[in-house]
């Protein structure tokens, strides 16, 4: 597998205008992994689109990384292979089992090839035997795959060439697949759909030259022997493959997202029971060392977007024990008396239901501050505790536009927190 090359972050016009894969890399970690089949240009449209996942990502990011390909095939390949391997935060972050696309190969006399999402399940209705005990298939998947359309065209492409079944039984006549020449028939030759199957595998795993290699031996035997008719099927079908690696366009047009805060209000204004309007959102949180140096931070949100001339910090005062939720405390009861700063509909605190009760007691003792609604999100598991709620919601469970946004927001405060902490540490070195 080819290895990436990195600029900094500011280098994007330095970016290849190729087909390929980009990454974005903060350290060692891989935040994000993407296609395109203009580098330059998709990395440029990541800038330029002000949503909540592109920011989340690219202000963390240190450097890019690129690596190019001859087809959109190959890079739909090498894009599921790499995120599979290197497992990039911000990839997985957004998605679980049930959004990725895998390719299913059922092990079988005449193996099936389908799509799915949910590659740790039995396999559906659909694709199971007709016998009233159902047998558990060991099914061997290749993926995860991002964009199930671009995996889809490329299946289609790659069926022209190795035909394949997609259902357990054929019929005795040939069906419409098989006009069209994508399925072997009511009576295949066994040894070749098997030897085709196994080639789609090697295809899909990014194999491609050993596929092509192999080929080309065959058909060099074939014509050896004689065998001008076997060696000749072998040529169109080698021709064939390697025209739809190289030309086959799978890949969607680049969709032009719009943020759409009305949306994002509406769906918020639904999770908290509240009519009230939402347009100002401010998101706490605390650093510190054993309870040493600490430091809180404030960051503030308007519709949606960082608007960073009304961030604030704080030096924590307390007597210095490692006690997060007197931290909070005390940050909220500072903030709450500036109220010249304009108050917020909406508060997140980073922590769990303790940071929650202690952030709503203080807003409760002042009736003009008593209709902000707060929430706290707890880091281990991505559970998010909103005010007046027994229980707290998973994340993952929340529209798109929400899970994106308390990310945002938690880690934003979590940022300018470490970089007022780091900078005290500092001064105090050399006092």
């Amino acid at each position: 597998m080819e290895k990436f090359k990195f600029l900094k972050k500011k280098s994007v016009s330095k970016l290849p205008k190729a087909t390929g894969i980009y990454s974005f890399k903060k350290g060692r970690q891989f935040l994000y992994i993407g296609k395109a089949n203009n580098i330059r240009e998709r990395v440029k449209n990541h800038f330029k689109k002000e949503t909540f996942k592109n920011s989340l990502f690219i202000n963390e990011s240190s450097k890019i990384g690129y690596i190019k390909t001859d087809s959109e095939i190959e890079a739909l390949i090498l894009e599921a292979n790499l995120i599979k391997k290197k497992k990039p935060k911000y990839n997985i972050v957004w998605r679980d089992d049930k959004n990725f696309f895998f390719v299913g190969i059922t092990n079988e006399e005449l193996p099936r090839v389908f799509t799915t999402h949910q590659p740790t399940k039995a396999l559906s209705s659909k694709y199971q035997t007709s016998n009233k005990k159902k047998k558990k298939l060991n099914t061997k998947y290749i993926g995860p795959f991002v964009e199930g359309s671009s995996l889809k065209k490329t299946l289609k492409v790659l069926r022209k060439i190795f035909p394949y079944y997609a259902v357990k039984k054929h019929s005795n006549l040939p069906c419409s697949w098989c006009h069209l020449g994508l399925c072997p028939g009511p009576h295949p030759d066994k040894k070749k759909y098997l030897k085709d199957v196994k080639n789609l595998i090697s295809v899909l795993k990014g194999k491609r030259s050993s596929v092509l290699k192999n080929l080309k031996k065959e058909m060099y035997s074939a014509s050896e022997t004689k065998d001008y008719e076997k060696a000749g099927e072998i040529r169109d079908q080698l021709r064939a493959l390697e025209k739809i690696l190289s030309h086959a366009k799978i890949f969607e047009k680049d969709k032009v997202i719009k943020d759409n805060w009305g949306k994002t209000e509406k769906e918020l204004k639904e999770i908290l029971k509240t009519k009230s309007k939402i347009s100002r959102i401010e998101a706490y949180d605390v650093s510190n060392i054993q309870g040493q140096k600490a430091t809180g931070s404030m960051v503030t949100f308007i519709k949606g977007k960082p608007d960073k001339n009304l961030y604030r910090r704080f030096k924590i005062k307390i007597s210095q024990k490692p006690n997060d939720v007197a931290m909070i405390k005390e940050i909220l009861e500072r903030r709450l008396k500036h109220l010249e700063w304009c108050l917020p509909e909406l508060i997140l605190i980073d922590g769990g239901i303790a940071q929650l009760n202690a952030a709503v007691r203080i807003k409760n003792r002042e009736s003009r501050i008593k209709n902000i609604k707060v929430m706290a999100i707890a880091k281990k598991k991505n559970e998010l505790y909103i005010e007046n709620k027994k229980r707290p919601i998973l994340l993952k469970k929340l529209p798109r536009e929400i899970f994106n946004l308390i990310l945002q927001l938690r880690d934003e405060a979590h940022r300018f927190a470490i970089i007022y902490h780091r900078k005290i540490r500092k001064k105090d070195l050399f006092l």
